[in-house]
């Protein structure tokens, strides 16, 4: 399984970014797919989760400045963040799973890409 995100870079705070992940080797359909992120001193925690029947869940901090989505066709997955802010620099993971799939498992999901780096300046 290989999970490959790109999009990330450095932005001005009020900016958006589109993150997007590849993903290979896995029944697409079948798995679960999701973004957890790690911020300088914190744990890794989940984003958002989009599971094979299109059902959603985000984390409570999303408060709508964060959007999952995904393309089978492409076999992608993507995030679209508006707003911007210093504080949600760190780098974001694309991660997948058979399992259940919640925001809050998504940290310890099996799969999981390498990441891509969000920096924030104010």
């Amino acid at each position: 399984v290989q999970l490959v995100e790109s999009g990330g870079g450095s932005v001005q705070a009020g900016g958006s970014l589109r993150l997007s992940c590849a993903t290979s080797g896995l029944s697409y359909r079948d798995y679960c797919k999701g973004w957890i992120r790690q911020i300088r001193g914190k744990e890794r925690e989940g984003v958002a989760t989009i599971d094979s029947d299109y059902s959603i869940t985000y984390a409570p901090f999303v408060k709508g400045r964060f959007t999952i989505s995904k393309d089978n066709t492409k076999k992608s997955v993507y995030l679209d963040i508006s707003s911007l802010q210093p504080e949600d620099t760190g780098m974001y993971y694309c991660v997948a799973t058979t399992n259940l799939c919640t925001v809050e498992d998504s940290p310890d999901f099996p799969f999981r890409g390498q990441g891509t780096q969000v920096i924030v300046s104010s």
